[in-house]
């Protein structure tokens, strides 16, 4: 038994693979003993027929397929094994030889893991975006706590106006006819958030409570719905209630009902402190995006397409995930973008390559620079994202993979040594830090 590398071209390595005469033969009986009540040959009874009657009545090459799979998953696992590769993909086998008392030989075409070529990675240059939250930051996130905590109060005495929120029947209508989506009962809407198609909510400002309007609007040429992209359509709506906020108070009462602190200070300087720790998350988040996409851009490697694909669907499983966390399913979201999966899967196909690209060339730079993590160290990050959850160690270990949490702390420490070896230029931004999540 044995191996040889015949060619490896586009990340497709041919193998020429061979299993001698006497192994699989033997791997013939073996298929024969497993076969052997399902054939049926007259003048024998059903589990009783010699191989060699079997072979003459049914063909010499009968148990050839159960035999080769048989003999392959090892012979290959070796050939992979001496020929130092790591295929990506299952192999596709051709039969170059096989016969009784031949040699097998098979012949494996297989897609493996390409070859990163690094460029530069020590001594980027990276700018760094540092955020400075202002007395106007924390100011904005008070009254935005404020507007939370609005009481919703009834008019009855006169007409609505942009700020308030209204509860309304609506339906659509296009050429005449009711449309798909255009209807509504107790719709509750904030006149002035511009929530709905341009034009809606304004038409609805003035309005008072049991009056009913109709109004026509034009759909935007790029709405979601092709049916209704640039059409014009007629909508009738009933007032049914409107309400405005009556804002609380900014004082020591305030900070105690919507927090654990007694004085509206302190609640302010909570909010400061959370400011400022969002702001320095989102200041090392970007510096470490910028020295991975700079590494990334200076590194090439060809990866195949069925690499890229596998990494494709991974995205759109998070997609799917993070749509169903928020109320939502990959198909509705399809429908409301009215998008293909098709169409979808070729948007994010790029995200897709990026991400896979980057992650290579990460673990290459970890390769040569011999950057490992320790069982030590695996066990104590499982230590503290247990305490962190509230469960016990053992217990959190049987839910995790180890190998997961240590390929996450080897990563953190390659961008680690990047961050440390980069020349990092700091530039001051304006405004609050975006915290919201980056996209995956």
């Amino acid at each position: 038994m044995g191996s040889q590398l015949e060619q490896l071209e586009n990340n497709v390595a041919k193998l020429r693979i061979e299993v001698d005469a006497a192994a699989f033969e033997e791997a013939i009986k073996k298929a024969y003993r497993k076969n052997v009540k399902k054939f049926r040959v007259p003048g024998f009874r059903v589990g009783k027929v010699p191989q060699h009657i079997v072979e003459q009545y049914y063909g010499e090459s009968v148990f050839y397929e159960d035999a080769i799979d048989d003999v392959f998953p090892d012979a290959y696992s070796k050939a992979i094994e001496e020929n130092d590769l790591t295929p990506v993909d299952l192999p596709q086998i051709d039969i170059v030889q096989i016969g009784k008392g031949k040699d097998l030989i098979l012949s494996a075409d297989v897609t493996v893991k390409p070859e990163v070529t690094l460029g530069e990675y020590k001594g980027i240059q990276v700018k760094r975006p540092v955020y400075n939250v202002t007395d106007e930051d924390v100011e904005k996130e008070l009254e935005d706590l404020r507007q939370k905590n609005a009481r919703l109060i009834a008019v009855e005495d006169r007409a609505s106006q942009e700020g308030d929120t209204v509860t309304v029947d609506y339906t659509g209508y296009l050429d005449g006819q009711e449309f798909e989506g255009g209807k509504a009962e107790d719709q509750v809407i904030e006149l002035g958030q511009g929530r709905f198609i341009p034009g809606f909510e304004e038409q609805l400002v003035g309005m008072r409570v049991g009056e009913n309007k109709e109004f026509n609007i034009v759909f935007p040429e790029d709405y979601g719905n092709n049916d209704l992209a640039g059409k014009e359509v007629t909508f009738s709506v009933t007032m049914k209630e409107i309400k405005y906020k009556e804002l609380p108070e900014l004082d020591d009462e305030f900070a105690k009902d919507v927090s654990e602190f007694d004085t509206l200070e302190e609640l302010r300087q909570s909010i400061r402190e959370r400011l400022e720790n969002e702001a320095a998350q989102q200041t090392q988040s970007a510096l470490e995006n910028a020295v991975i996409a700079k590494v990334t851009e200076n590194s090439s490697v060809d990866i195949p397409d069925v690499m890229v694909e596998r990494e494709l669907d991974d995205v759109l499983q998070e997609l799917d995930y993070n749509l169903q966390y928020n109320g939502l399913s990959l198909d509705i979201y399809l429908q409301i973008t009215n998008t293909s999966k098709e169409a979808l899967r070729e948007q994010y196909k790029d995200v897709a390559h990026n991400r896979l690209k980057s992650r290579m060339v990460l673990e290459k730079i970890g390769q040569v620079e011999n950057i490992e993590v320790s069982p030590e160290e695996v066990d104590e990050e499982i230590k503290k994202r247990a305490e962190q959850m509230n469960v016990d160690v053992e217990q959190y270990k049987q839910r995790i993979n180890p190998s997961f949490i240590e390929e996450t702390l080897r990563m953190d420490k390659i961008i680690s040594f990047l961050i440390e070896n980069a020349v990092v230029e700091d530039v001051e931004e304006d405004g609050q830090a975006d915290t919201s999540e980056d996209e995956a």
